[in-house]
């Protein structure tokens, strides 16, 4: 599917349309989700690492450095990928497979339109493009809602967790981030599409080919955070 979808494309301005609709659609409207979930996994990163750090050997800015590079590293582009199969992946494999049940995909055939490329290359590309928008922002809340929580709860002071995220950090760990984020990505919108694409049946199959596009995603986005890890980490 993937072949057709970008071996024979429709012209540029229809895509530039449905691509700021799918922009809006599956990227930015998934921020309030993305802000709440990095707030409180920042925030909950903090306390449990100020709580198992209680041997004098290790300094309290300690909580920062683990703060800092849970959120990069692991829960951000990995933690909110995962909720992002499920809310994004189940939206297209839904509105996909509703158009193939609904027989609308037959019809743009039957007007000579590449219907697999018209509804598929859209989706990639927004979430190719927004995602890792989403994840930079997630990043920072995850660390602004460690600081913030973190000193309400009295567990490090505001001086510790700041030097503590300036100790010794990595460009290059944001990098990673990015890179995952691109290719789970590109795995949400393909696989989604895809489970919708084939849809045959009725609205039953419908909610059938939308659970299992979260649970192929999910999994597709384990095992490539493997292979990404031990690619560019290793």
């Amino acid at each position: 599917m993937m072949g057709h979808v970008f071996s024979r494309p429709e012209k540029f301005r229809m895509y530039r349309i449905e691509l700021f609709h799918e922009i809006e659609t599956l990227g930015i409207n998934s921020l309030p989700i993305i802000a709440i979930i990095s707030l409180f996994m920042g925030a909950v990163i903090t306390i449990q690492a100020a709580f198992g750090f209680t041997s004098p050997w290790v300094p309290l800015y300690a909580v920062g450095v683990t703060t800092r590079d849970s959120i990069i590293l692991e829960f951000s582009p990995t933690i909110v990928s995962l909720i992002l199969a499920g809310k994004v992946g189940s939206n297209i494999a839904s509105e996909i497979g509703t158009m193939r049940v609904t027989e609308q995909i037959d019809a743009l055939e039957i007007m000579g339109i590449n219907s697999s490329s018209y509804l598929v290359l859209p989706k990639i590309l927004a979430c190719v493009i927004i995602n890792p928008f989403l994840i930079i922002i997630s990043m920072f809340l995850g660390v602004f809602g460690g600081w913030v929580l973190g000193m309400f709860a009295h567990v490090i002071t505001s001086y510790q967790y700041v030097y503590g995220l300036q100790f010794e950090f990595r460009p290059y760990n944001v990098t990673y981030a990015l890179i995952k984020t691109v290719v789970f990505a590109f795995i949400i919108a393909s696989v989604s599409a895809y489970q919708g694409y084939y849809t045959h049946g009725g609205a039953l199959e419908v909610g059938k080919s939308s659970t299992k596009a979260v649970v192929y995603c999910d999994i597709l986005i384990l095992l490539f955070n493997f292979i990404l890890t031990q690619l560019l980490l290793a």
